[in-house]
Formats: structure tokens, C-alpha cells, sequence
């Protein structure tokens, strides 16, 4: 159960020409957010409510994670009728996970905090990457399960890096590779998405994500864009 609270927050083999792989990382990224449903698209997302099931041990444990753009994100899961969260704002972070012992919320540690406010843009960190400060660099190209990817180097503002593994036919990601510090130690999360689907509102999402820091894999069961949100939800009960 331990790992739950890292809930925050996810094939055939190609053939490539020479010419692609030439491509520079700005041509990747161009390429993925077209192939995402188009920065335009993108653009009008100002919430996101994404509904899951992680399941654990014989258990199917609920999910729900409200994002609200650059605003503050919500993530709730329920085990044995008791509801733990994680809230992450622009003044802070906290978590509470009565399976473990806790009466009451407590503040994040300053490392995953960083690291969870990265994760407050519900539009995508590539869309408008340059004016957010953000830089990207190509690695080349690495197999993953079969799949010769280009690998993209993405540099936040806040200085957390993360490499995105782009499936060259489709310029979906399907892994990755972020360096999370985590009680005090720095380990390597991996998220491997799949089952990508369009929604109504033409962006394409991952309906299946699994994080090396979990058990299992996370399957989404409904996605709900701009729906209205009570800011509300974010405050910390004390």
C-alpha cells in the first residue's frame, strides 16, 4: 500500500529512413502534438477529470484525479472505505493516506513538490514549450518493447528532467523516464502509456498507464474535459 501515494499523478517494430531519424527534436514535437489532436485543441483545455482503476491484490481500488490548468490538481483513492488524496497547488503540496497510519494531512517534502507542480499543466508540456521556459533536446533513438523511438530530452524551467520515448509511427510517447526524489532518495519513474483514444474535444489521451513506483497498471474508465471545477476541492482539511 506504500506506494499508492505516488499516484499522481502511464507494439510493433518500425522500419525508418535515414531522412527521419534526421529529424531535429522540434520536428518530433511538432510532429506528437499534431498527432495529440493539434495545439489549437490543446489550447482550450482548462480542466481535465480523469476516472481509473488501479487494481491490487484481488482489489480494484478507485482513482479519481481532477486538474485544473497551472491551478492545482486533486488525486483521491479509496481502500477498504477509507479516502486518501493528494493536493498539489501553487502555494503547495499535501497528502493524506489513512492506510498508513496518518489522522491528518501533511505538507510534501520540497523535492516532490517541485516535481508535482511540473505536473500542473493540464495542456501538455511540449505546447508552447520555449515561452514556459522549458527546453528540449533529441537523444537519438532506443528500443522500447520492439519499437525504435526517438527520445526526447525535455528540461523543465523548475530543472526536473524527463525523457519521452516517441513511437515514430504514431508520435504517441509510450514511455517515460523521470528521476523522482522520493524519501530522500532519487529513483528512476518509468510510466508506460497505451490504448490511446480521441475524445470528444479531439485530443488523444492514454487510457492505460503503468508506473514503475505502482503495483499495478492504471486503466482509465472516464475522461472529462473542461467540466466545471469548485476550486474548493483543493483546500486542505485540517
Amino acid at each position: 500500500m506504500k506506494k499508492i501515494k505516488f499516484l499522481s499523478l502511464l507494439v510493433a517494430a518500425t522500419f525508418l529512413t535515414v531522412a527521419a531519424w534526421a529529424q531535429s527534436a522540434e520536428e518530433i514535437v511538432a510532429k506528437h502534438i499534431d498527432a495529440i489532436g493539434g495545439a489549437e485543441n490543446w489550447k482550450k483545455v482548462n480542466s481535465i477529470r480523469q476516472e481509473a482503476t488501479l487494481s491490487v491484490q484481488g482489489m480494484d481500488i478507485p482513482v479519481v484525479v481532477t486538474l485544473v490548468h497551472n491551478k492545482g490538481s486533486k488525486q483521491e483513492f479509496t481502500v477498504m472505505g477509507m479516502t486518501g488524496y493528494t493536493i498539489i497547488t501553487n502555494e503547495g503540496g499535501w497528502s493524506f493516506n489513512p492506510m498508513m497510519g496518518q489522522s491528518k494531512p501533511e505538507p510534501m517534502t520540497n523535492d516532490m513538490l517541485k516535481y508535482g507542480k511540473d505536473q500542473l499543466d493540464a495542456q501538455g508540456e511540449f505546447l508552447n514549450y520555449k515561452e514556459k521556459g522549458h527546453a528540449i533536446e533529441s537523444l537519438g533513438k532506443e528500443d522500447v518493447d520492439g519499437t525504435e523511438c526517438f527520445k526526447i530530452k525535455l528540461t523543465r524551467k523548475s530543472g526536473t528532467e524527463s525523457v519521452f520515448f516517441i513511437d515514430p509511427k504514431t508520435f504517441y510517447p509510450i514511455r517515460i523516464s523521470s528521476k523522482v526524489v522520493a524519501d530522500g532518495q532519487e529513483v528512476e519513474s518509468i510510466i508506460n502509456l497505451s490504448n490511446y483514444q480521441k475524445l470528444p474535444e479531439g485530443i488523444v489521451v492514454p487510457f492505460t498507464m503503468e508506473n514503475s513506483q505502482m503495483p499495478a497498471p492504471i486503466t482509465m474508465t472516464k475522461i472529462i474535459v473542461n467540466a466545471p471545477v469548485d476550486e474548493v476541492i483543493f483546500k486542505v482539511a485540517q
